[in-house]
């Protein structure tokens, strides 16, 4: 049987398409980018990739119509600002070319919508969940609140809360009550929902056994992990400084923590389980979630992560066009050194940044990235989803990956941090030699009085760092 998965490079797609590999289907995985989609097993013949852009109607009709289901994952909280209006048009694109095919049921990943003030977020996945039940395929929508697994963004900032802040001062929506589920159980719902008449045409609210309010799922991290937290919520805090709060302490957007917190003042509760029992499903506790994602970090296992999402940073359309590192009016940072254990020093590049760091001053690194965050960028604090790992479309800090082929010894990064203009680092192996570029094609007088202003720090950061490059062989 023939399934589709749109967002087959999102954080949920990523871990789905796996487990219906494993049961046989083949999967026909709609991608915005062909580049960016990355298998981590020996290629399968059951895997089909398609460019598909929902936004266009023509792309659209690259869908097969031979399909038996289609998954619905698209999502976008931090993006356009009328983020509604375009996943509205999406979903009605998606749901026209659906309603031409073949398929027997779509199955959709929604938000909980238990309340009738809900927030912008809310509301288009709402609306969302309408568009695709107004078509003649049946539609099964699965609501989930807070998804906890390693990579999730609510996880992530969970731990980067607990982890920072001994003593937090927090806004009062950290009473509100939510029902957070474990990634795993995600999975197992949407697996047996495919293709079972009992779910068509039908909406079910999935969570976990525990209800909590935010407060308290911050303080169960901080048991799992043995730390002693002071929480302490001020009667009131605005929206707009509640995201900054969460934007300046955790590694989110400001985009995405604005979404985020619009949304924790809704309590998000299951108002029926009854898809427990219809499907056999036994949801685990919240610890026992926590526990489980600790350990997939723990082991470098991280299947995939919101950082590596292009709404996380500044990245736009095809990779394609951020591989073109130019030349033409720019300026460019050269060094070179001669090698002796090629491998050495390409897993030392393949370790760079995350916890590893960039070899040589950290701190002026952190520094630019305190900068950025400054400035509404990225900062340096998204880190890297795996310790030894690098695809193509991945996050390493405030850079995103264009381009990385280990055996051929090159990987490009794309500066996503706030710049007058425009960076890309290089490294590449050549025979015995290392090369390394740092280059920057500037906007206006802006982007050359910046070049000229931090000249004086590449002369030590970018040598010092392809000298600790080298020394690592030894």
């Amino acid at each position: 049987m023939k399934i589709l998965l749109t967002g087959a490079t999102g954080y949920i797609g990523k871990r789905l398409l796996p487990l219906l590999l494993e049961k046989g289907y083949e999967v026909i995985c709609c991608v915005r980018d062909k580049s960016r989609f990355y298998y981590p097993e020996t290629p399968s013949t059951n895997i089909q990739i398609i460019e598909v852009d929902f936004l266009d109607q023509k792309s659209v009709d690259k869908i097969p119509d031979d399909i038996d289901a289609a998954y619905y994952l698209i999502h976008s909280m931090s993006g356009a600002v009328n983020y509604d209006e375009l996943e509205s048009i999406a979903a009605n694109n998606f749901k026209e070319k659906i309603n031409r095919t073949n398929a027997r049921q779509i199955i959709y990943l929604s938000g909980i919508v238990n309340d009738k003030s809900l927030s912008k977020h809310l509301s288009s996945r709402k609306a969302v969940e309408e568009i695709l039940k107004s078509g003649t395929t049946p539609a099964t929508t699965l609501r989930a609140g807070i998804i906890v697994g390693s990579g999730s963004a609510s996880f992530e900032i969970i731990r980067d809360l607990v982890y920072k802040l001994p003593v937090m001062i927090t806004p009062k929506w950290l009473n509100t009550k939510c029902q957070p589920i474990a990634i795993a159980d995600i999975l197992e719902f949407l697996m047996k929902s495919l293709l079972n008449s009992k779910t068509y045409d039908e909406s079910f609210d999935i969570g976990g056994p525990d209800i909590l309010t935010y407060k308290q799922m911050l303080l169960q991290f901080a048991e799992v992990k043995k730390l002693k937290r002071y929480i302490f919520t001020l009667p009131v805090m605005t929206p707009k400084l509640s995201s900054y709060w969460l934007y300046f302490i955790t590694s989110t957007s400001f985009k995405l923590a604005s979404a985020l917190v619009s949304s924790m003042k809704v309590e998000v509760i299951c108002s029926d389980t009854r898809i427990n029992t219809l499907l056999d499903v036994k949801p685990i506790t919240y610890n026992q979630a926590l526990q489980k994602a600790l350990i997939k970090i723990d082991e470098d296992a991280v299947a995939s992560s919101w950082k590596d999402s292009q709404i996380s940073g500044q990245f736009k359309g095809s990779v394609g066009y951020y591989l073109k590192v130019p030349k033409k009016d720019c300026f460019i940072d050269r060094r070179k050194r001669e090698i002796t254990d090629r491998d050495a020093v390409i897993a030392k590049i393949w370790s760079i940044g995350g916890e590893t760091g960039w070899y040589y001053a950290d701190w002026l690194w952190i520094l630019r990235g305190f900068i950025d965050k400054i400035f509404g960028g990225v900062g340096a604090r998204r880190g890297r989803t795996n310790r030894q790992n690098i695809h193509v479309g991945d996050v390493l800090d405030f850079w995103r990956v264009v381009y990385a082929d280990k055996k051929q010894g090159k990987l490009i990064l794309y500066a996503e941090m706030k710049l007058p203009g425009e960076a890309w680092l290089e490294f590449k192996i050549f025979n015995n030699t290392l090369y390394q570029a740092a280059t920057f094609r500037p906007k206006g007088l802006a982007g050359k009085l910046y070049w000229y202003a931090v000249l004086p720090f590449h002369g030590f950061i970018f040598n010092g760092m392809i000298n600790q490059l080298i020394n690592q062989e030894k």
